[in-house]
This record gives structure tokens, sequence and C-alpha cells, in this order.
């Protein structure tokens, strides 16, 4: 059936049919939520995931929130009472099963030749005499001593361990309500991965009710600034937001939960299902100047027939591109890839069809653009004199992209992976603040563990155990090392005499160190050691505190570890957060290599069967090859970390900016076709269809720019270099593409008897 026919036959249905299915795919997003747990976006198959199940298996999940107070001496009587009834408030609520601070953290110390076990703070001090003897006992303790308390004893920490299924939002409400309900003048801060996800969800969820409402808004003000016409905006607009609500309602349907980066999917939708109504309108206007006596109905009809098959081969492209993210490891990239790309396929289907149909009703109205393409707008004067530069020196401008792609990509040298996720926050976030207050007084905020099995009260198990620790302790990351051996030296010290030969040491018999513990136990409780030891002493964990500033500090010490286990003959594997952070990085890289081998192929292959040349597949992978390189380099020159948003930009610059290439070349065949040489083929296609890819382009920029007032920084600088990429790949289809076809005079663009326009 001829697109005439249908579009005027069927054009009732054609535009009630989309409505409807819009209308059905906006229910399932009651049912939508946003899951801010980044350690859900790894697959539940790889080995630091399966070794993390493992150790909370045995030991319970350990995730704690942290507090930090800050002031001028933690020891001072307010401040000691203030964390004290805070940990008896946090004590008496079901919501946490763990508090740790000064007043749970256990003092163990001999006295007349006997071991007490008391809390680190029994009772608080009054004098000053007082205060300073509990600060020699906490100097003295290697349970707290830089670890719940900072050297300068200006900063305490509290750990609240919140209790299986508690939601995070309400895990803080209540932590926030207590700190209201015991103030104090100390300055408090959050850490810990709980804050992170807390933090993560409430920006996330206040980026998408933000972000979305404001980039239709810049849409529509671009589009009519663009086309004067209030029908010119309507039209792409109506396509943007049935094709929002399709992906997004699609997401809950597939039983996909809203993650950190779907707040990337409406910006996406709204950044490019606009492109083939931009290209549609613009086809129009040049039509109806040409035309004026044309019906609007054959306006419309026309219109469709001459950009069916280059709309349909780029969004083909585009989906193709974006596809590539299913072979990204990340779980929500491989959804985001997969709803994505479904909402442009949505997007192809109304443009060529909603939006002809809705035209067909319409008031042709005045003619906007001269058919000749000779408007007084800045656009076409830019675009004509790009076409005079282009076909007079072609070669220069091509060593000009050369020389850009040489300098830019040496940057990629530097390229590093962020393996800190506090960095997504803002830089005045309280939580990177803490960070930094970690690093500098506590040891760190990484945390690793090193399970042991075997007898753990055998003394070759035990000063395995001990060795281990004193080795890893050598490293100048590592700030704390705990297990249970370390309990045994500090009681060792308590029961024993500086010089005498039993004085911080590890028992030597298995009766000695059964009988060091039993101490413990009759003096304490024993469940302070169930985050150290099972109960049936088979399996033991050694904690590891330390900090790293990048992936290579990171490594250095895990891989230290690993070496350590291989040695040991009870060490078995080391598991904990940090090593997921590790391994989502990792992840990054091998997803974001994967997905673009995927997407680079694939697209070449399809500009070679679109235009029957492999030629036409090098040429036009050209600007996305010099794009990504480009991409990288600047990232690497400016010191931008790959993460979890970045590794996404350059399969979705790849599926956005290939379809600039793709609509000149197709009108540069057109003309062609028509008989003209290649430099006016080049003047024409540029003064026509480069309008619409400056139209389509910018609007894409403004899209992704509205990206710049999120909350996160990741999408902040995902905005920044999605925008570099796009801006890059339209100035290689408007200047370097044309350049290329002047001087080389590639065959496929000459007459083609197959081609109908």
């Amino acid at each position: 059936m001829q697109t005439k026919t249908y579009i005027t036959r069927y054009r009732l249905w054609l535009v009630i049919i989309p409505v409807i299915i819009t209308l059905l795919m906006a229910l399932p997003l009651r049912n939508a939520r946003i899951n801010p747990d980044l350690m859900d976006y790894l697959p539940e198959d790889i080995e630091t995931k399966i070794n993390l199940d493992k150790v909370e298996d045995i030991f319970g999940e350990y995730d704690p929130v942290v507090i930090l107070f800050e002031t001028d001496d933690v020891l001072d009587p307010s401040t000691l009472e203030r964390i004290g009834e805070l940990s008896r408030h946090f004590g008496r609520l079901r919501e946490f099963d763990d508090v740790i601070s000064l007043f749970e953290t256990k003092y163990i110390r001999g006295e007349r030749g006997m071991m007490l076990v008391d809390p680190v703070v029994k009772t608080i001090p009054t004098t000053k005499d007082d205060i300073e003897d509990l600060r020699n006992e906490i100097i003295d303790n290697e349970l707290a001593y830089k670890l719940l308390v900072s050297e300068n004893f200006r900063y305490t920490m509290m750990l609240l361990n919140t209790a299986e299924d508690v939601p995070d939002d309400e895990s803080f409400d209540l932590i926030f309500s207590a700190l209201q309900k015991y103030p104090g003048d100390e300055k408090v801060y959050m850490n810990g991965l709980p804050y992170l996800r807390y933090e993560i969800q409430k920006i996330a969820t206040r980026d998408l009710a933000v972000l979305f409402p404001l980039g239709i808004l810049v849409i529509i003000a671009f589009l009519y600034i663009s086309f004067r016409q209030f029908r010119s905006v309507l039209l792409p607009f109506s396509v943007v937001l049935m094709s929002i609500v399709f992906s997004m309602g699609l997401m809950p349907l597939l039983g996909y939960e809203l993650s950190l980066i779907a707040v990337l999917v409406p910006i996406m939708i709204i950044a490019i299902a606009n492109n083939y109504g931009v290209h549609i309108i613009t086809r129009y206007q040049e039509l109806n100047a040409k035309h004026h006596d044309w019906s609007m109905k054959k306006i419309a009809s026309r219109t469709i027939s001459l950009l069916n098959t280059p709309i349909t081969l780029s969004a083909l492209t585009t989906i193709i591109g974006i596809l590539g993210l299913s072979a990204h490891i990340m779980i929500p990239a491989r959804q985001m890839g997969i709803v994505t790309s479904a909402g442009i396929a949505f997007s192809l289907l109304l443009s060529l069809t909603f939006i002809p149909a809705m035209m067909s009703y319409m008031n042709k109205g005045k003619p906007q653009n001269k058919s000749n393409g000779d408007n007084s707008s800045i656009i076409n004067k830019l675009l004509a004199l790009t076409g005079r530069v282009t076909t007079t020196y072609p070669r220069t401008v091509i060593l000009v992209f050369v020389a850009v792609f040489v300098i830019a990509g040496t940057g990629a040298f530097n390229l590093k992976v962020s393996i800190n996720l506090e960095e997504m926050l803002p830089k005045g976030h309280q939580m990177r603040a803490s960070t930094g207050i970690a690093n500098q007084h506590f040891g760190g905020t990484k945390n690793v563990s090193v399970l042991f099995e075997g007898d753990i009260v055998d003394p070759d198990v035990m000063h395995d155990i001990d060795g281990f620790e004193r080795n890893v302790k050598d490293l100048p990351m590592v700030g704390n090392v705990t297990s249970i051996a370390k309990v045994l030296r500090i009681i060792s010290k308590a029961l024993n005499d500086p010089g005498d030969e039993f004085y911080d040491t590890i028992p030597g018999s298995r009766s000695a160190i059964a009988q060091y513990i039993e101490f413990y136990n009759m003096s304490s409780d024993p469940e302070d050691l169930e985050k150290l030891v099972d109960f049936g002493y088979t399996k033991a964990l050694l904690n590891v505190q330390f900090k790293a500033r990048d992936i290579d500090e990171f490594k250095k010490v895990t891989s230290h570890i690993d070496r350590l286990i291989e040695d040991s003959p009870y060490a078995t594997k080391q598991a904990g957060y940090s090593l997921l952070e590790k391994e989502m990085a990792e992840l990054i890289v091998r997803g974001q290599i994967y997905s673009l081998i995927l997407a680079m192929a694939a697209i070449a292959i399809l500009l070679w069967i679109i235009f029957r040349s492999i030629k036409a597949g090098m040429l036009g992978s050209l600007p996305l090859l010099i794009c990504l390189v480009c991409n990288f380099g600047l990232m690497g020159w400016l010191g931008i970390e790959l993460d979890i948003a970045t590794s996404l930009l350059s399969t979705i610059a790849i599926g956005i900016g290939v379809d600039y290439t793709i609509h000149l070349f197709w009108r540069l065949k057109f003309e062609r076709n028509k008989g003209s040489s290649h430099i006016d083929a080049v003047n024409t296609a540029l003064t026509t269809t480069g309008r619409g890819i400056t139209i389509n382009g910018f609007s894409v920029l403004i899209g992704f720019a509205v990206l710049f007032f999120s909350g996160l920084i990741i999408l902040k600088t995902f905005a920044f270099l999605i925008i570099f990429s796009i801006l890059l790949c339209m100035l290689g289809a408007l200047i370097l593409m044309p350049a290329i076809a002047v001087l080389t005079k590639p065959k496929f663009l000459d007459l083609n008897n197959n081609t109908k326009n």
C-alpha cells in the first residue's frame, strides 16, 4: 500500500491507537520504584558477590550506618552524654540490631591479676582529671583508639547496623528524629552504604520530578524558536511525550526496577525521540515553501515518502547502537539499552504514522523557509559558509580533524576508573566530607574481610591469623586490622605483666587459647565476638580497614591479601562491599569495551548494507571513531574518571551520532541522482538536510543539558561529555564528511537506479 493511501485512509486510527497505547503503558508506572542499591546492579553469579553472601550467611549482614561527631573534645561530658543517650535510644529500637559506640565497645584490662572487661565509657567523667584518665585509657585501647575515636579526639564514630528488611528511608527517619530529640553542639556527619543509597534515592527521585518537566519545557521552547509554528512544536513534542511513557512503562512491565541511571531514560528519549519529527517538519516547511499550492494531505504524504527510508535507517542505527548496551555487564545498563531502544522504535513508528496523520488534519500555515535554502537565519548562513569552506579547502578540513584527533586522543592514556562511590554526590555533600575525615583520622573507608576456616582455637590457626594481620598492617594504605587473634593478644596483655613471655602473644596451646576466650566470655557478653568468630569456632574473620585514592591503590591492598591467602593453609577468601565497589569499577571497563565493540561493528555492517558499500561503512563510522577517541581523551586531560554513568555515554553517542551521517549521505545520494556535481550536491545537502541535522543536533544537546540541574555529579559529568560527543558527531557529519566526499568522490553516492527518493 502506498504511503499516501494508508495515511489518508487510516489517519483517524493512526491518531487514536498511539494515544490508547500510551495510556495503557502509563498504568504500570504506578508499580515502579527506584532501587538505589548499587550492589544490586551487579550480576548474581560474580565471585565477589558469592563470597560476600557466604560470609554474611555465617556472620550476618553487616552494612552499618556511620554517624560521625565532630567537636573540640569528644570527651567533653555534654558530648558523651549525648552519645550515650543516642546509643541507649537506638539500642531500644527493633529497627537496629547492633549499635557500636564508646558505650558498647570494650576496654580489656588487667587489675590485681584479674582481667576486667568494661565499656570504654562506663561512667561519664565530671572532672578534668577524670577526663584525662579516660583519655589515657582510650589511647591504651586498641579496640577504640583510631577506630572509634580519632587521634586528636576531635571525632568519634557511632555505627548502627539496620535490622533485616528495614527500608533505608525508615531507618534514617528514626536516626534524624533521634538526633533532633537529643540535640548538641557537635557537628554531625553521615556515612556508609545505607546513607549513600538513601541519598541517591532522594536525589534520583527529585531528578525525575524536576528534570523531566524541565526537559520538556526546554525542547518545546527550542522547537518553537527553530520552526516558529505551533504545529511544528506540537507534533514532535507529542511523539516525545508518548515515547517517554512507553519506555518508562515498559520497565515495571518487564519486571525492571528503576535504577540510578534510569534517570537517563526519559532524558535520552527527550533528546532522541524528537529527531525524526524534526526532519519531517523541516522537509514539510521546505515543500510548503516550494509548492504552496499543494494540499496539506499531499505535503504530508510527500514528506513521508521522501523521508521514510532515511528516517527508518537512521532510527535503526540508533536502536542498534544503543542496543550495544545489552552487552554491558552492569544490569541497569542492559535494561536501559532495551527500554530506550524500544522507546526509540515507538517514536519512529509514531513519526511515520501519527505525525503525518495529524498533519493531514491541519491547515498548511504560512511558508517558514525559502525553497532554495537561502534563508536569512543564522543556521542557514553558517551552513552556506560551511559548504563553501568544505568544498574549497577539503584537505585543510581533513587535516584539522586529524590534528584534533591526535591531540585529544593522547589524553586517553591518562584515563582512570572511579572506585569511590561517594564521588557521585555533590562536592559539598556531608558524605564526601565525612569520607575525607575517615580517611585522614580513622584509617580509611574501604573494608574487606578475610575468611579463615579450621579449628580456630588451634594455636597453628591462631598464629596464622596473627601473622596475616601483622603482614597486612605493614601496607601504608592500611589503617586498622581486627581479628580474634588481636583480641587474644589484648587479653594476654591484661593477664600478664610487660616483659613476661606470655605478654602480647598468642598462647601456645589449644587449652590456653580456649581459657583466654572463656575468661572474656565470663567478663563480658559472648556476643561481642560474633563478628570475628562463629559459634562453633570453625570460622573466623579478619577485618581490614584501609584507604585508596584510586583503583591502583585498591588493587595493591587486595592483591597483597590474595597472595597471603595463597600462602595460608587456613585463609580461604576475601569478601566485602568494598570489593564489590572494585568489581563494579572493573565491570564498567569490561562493559564499556563489550558494548562499544558490538555497537561499532553493528553500525558499520548496517551502513555497508544500506549503501551497499564497504567504504560507506568505513566512512560512516569515521565521525564515531573520532568522537570516541576525543571523548576518552578529554576525560583523560580533565581528570574525569570512568564511572557507572560515563561508561554508557560512548555507546549512546554512537547510536545518536550516526544519524547525522546517514541523513547527509542520503541527501548527497539524492542530489547526485539528480545529476548534481559533488560540490553542488554538498552545498544543497548542507543548506537543506543540514538544517534538519543542525536543529536535530542542538535539540539533542539542549535535551541532555537539563542534566546539569541534576543533584548527582555523575549525571552532570555525563551531560557535559555527551554534549561534547554529539557536537563532535554533528561537526563530523557537516564538515568532515562533505570534505571527504568532495575529495574522494565515493562511488556509493553515484547514480543508482535501485534507490528511490
